[in-house]
């Protein structure tokens, strides 16, 4: 299928421009200063024993901010990558020689789409490997869904990416990837209004919520990623303490349901559709 040699170029054009190697050593270097940083949450007190159960509760939440940073990265990582992968090609001339050839428009942003998702399977499943199993070696503590996460995590950062490679058959890269970005942080900002509104059961705030999450999943799936990694104790605390801690970004009691998942699939593969169509209807 020539959309994956289409594919496979976009990897090895990431290779060249050394993106793999900057992530690589960032993510060592991360990696290194959060394992020492989970080392010394046994001694956090000095004066007694910390107990398990403070290592679990000190443990899950140090996991989810350092988490947090990595779906940041693994976003970032996808939206450079993806911005300007057709509109690059566009300027240079170089989409003109591919399509000379016996390769169709849609094989074509299909093949880059799923360099894409490459590039983020290819970061993604080793980064948090290593890291859980470290803190599991130093700490002894292991989320309650790390499975559950990664899916999640993956899935934020291919929805970004998608996004980012439908304005690229339109916008210039940087114009893409910062659109891209500011649209990214808008719906997270979104989900924390939706979440103030349930907690003070504003409807009109709870509503800005719900839509921000439908246009752009993306703050959507930062809750199931966030929920895999709660301990149950944590989860139970915090419903016993009542519905003001839903506006809090890094805290969720339940997984999405099954049916906003469905919708998450679907978005993603729509956006692709879109940005078929919007490169096809493109003249070069």
């Amino acid at each position: 299928m020539l959309a994956l040699v289409i594919a496979r170029l976009q990897v090895q054009e990431l290779v060249r421009r050394r993106l793999f190697l900057a992530l690589l050593l960032l993510t060592a270097g991360v990696i290194a200063l959060t394992t020492w940083g989970f080392s010394r949450i046994v001694t956090l007190d000095g004066a007694r024993p910390i107990t398990s159960t403070e290592v679990t509760t000190v443990s899950s939440q140090l996991l989810i901010l350092v988490m947090f940073m990595f779906s940041l990265t693994l976003g970032f990582s996808a939206v450079f990558a993806a911005a300007p992968s057709v509109s690059g090609e566009i300027e240079s001339g170089v989409v003109l020689t591919l399509l000379a050839r016996p390769l169709s428009r849609i094989e074509y942003v299909v093949g880059k789409w799923l360099g894409v998702v490459a590039t983020v399977l290819l970061y993604a499943i080793p980064a948090v490997a290593v890291q859980m199993i470290l803190v599991r070696i130093v700490v002894n503590y292991v989320p309650p869904h790390p499975l559950e996460f990664l899916v999640f995590v993956i899935g934020e950062a291919i929805a970004i990416g998608t996004f980012a490679l439908a304005l690229s058959t339109r916008f210039a890269g940087m114009v893409g990837g910062v659109t891209a970005l500011i649209l990214w942080g808008a719906a997270w900002m979104g989900g924390i209004v939706g979440g103030v509104g349930i907690a003070f059961q504003n409807t009109t705030l709870t509503h800005v919520g719900t839509a921000s999450r439908l246009i752009l999943p993306t703050d959507g799936l930062w809750r199931g990623a966030v929920w895999s990694l709660e301990p149950a104790s944590i989860i139970a605390a915090a419903r016993a303490a009542g519905r003001l801690t839903a506006g809090n970004p890094f805290f969720a009691p339940d997984p999405p349901e099954p049916a906003y998942a469905v919708w998450c699939v679907a978005w993603i593969a729509a956006m692709l559709g879109i940005a078929v169509w919007s490169f096809g209807r493109r003249e070069l």
